[in-house]
């Protein structure tokens, strides 16, 4: 999905879906100022299609491991700063007002990827700043099941998926989600492919312990859509 398939990005994921879940978020960071703009870092922005309605509001830079899916980003964000890296060694030299990790958060399917990921949120949040992770689950909230979506593009692309999410080893940390998309090329032929992702499930004590010992003592919310959201602010 983040290599072979970038290309299709937009039609599995674009901005307009994002919509509510952005505007959720910004209710649950307070009022910013309304003068010049608070800075903030998404690590594993992706395809940029969150950042895409967040970037009016904040001076943003979006990082993520995947080059294929930066280039996705750029098209939609040009008038962000881009850089390459991966969220559990990314060292800017620099602080950000807020850090953000959207489910990218999710790949980190070991306690000690959770570990370094937050840490590099931390040292890139200034004192004071905030830090904001939304995982699609923790495991009081997981919830096995399928979804399914799509878009249709120009020239006659289009791509469809089935999304089906299970966890064969509930004694373990990690869950599975599977993809099957069907893409349809500009001369009419589709192609089938099966992506599988890993992801990473832990408890909300696990959460909010790993983010006390990052220096970032946290608050957690489920939001509309049944899904955890852990703020942060970072201690001095």
């Amino acid at each position: 999905m983040y290599r072979d398939l970038a290309e299709w990005w937009p039609l599995v994921s674009p901005p307009a879906h994002y919509v509510d879940e952005a505007a959720d978020l910004l209710s649950r960071l307070g009022p910013l100022p309304a003068s010049a703009l608070p800075t903030l870092l998404e690590l594993g922005a992706g395809g940029g299609s969150l950042a895409f309605n967040l970037k009016s509001h904040f001076q943003m830079t979006l990082t993520d491991r995947s080059p294929e899916m930066q280039a996705m980003s750029r098209q939609v964000n040009p008038d962000c700063e881009h850089v390459l890296g991966d969220m559990r060694s990314l060292r800017l030299a620099r602080q950000f007002d807020f850090v953000l990790i959207h489910d990218a958060i999710m790949y980190a399917t070991e306690p000690a990827a959770v570990h370094a990921a937050l840490a590099t949120a931390a040292a890139h949040c200034r004192v004071g700043g905030t830090v904001v992770v939304l995982p699609d689950f923790v495991r009081e909230t997981f919830d096995p099941g399928t979804d399914h979506g799509g878009e249709d593009g120009g020239e006659g692309r289009g791509l469809r998926y089935l999304e089906w999410t299970w966890d064969p080893d509930p004694d373990d940390d990690t869950y599975l989600v599977d993809y099957a998309f069907l893409l349809r090329e500009s001369d009419g032929s589709v192609t089938l492919v099966h992506d599988r992702h890993e992801e990473g499930l832990f408890s909300r004590a696990q959460w909010l312990e790993w983010f006390r010992e990052a220096g970032l003592p946290a608050k957690s919310a489920v939001d509309r859509w049944e899904r955890e959201i852990f703020i942060a602010t970072r201690e001095a």
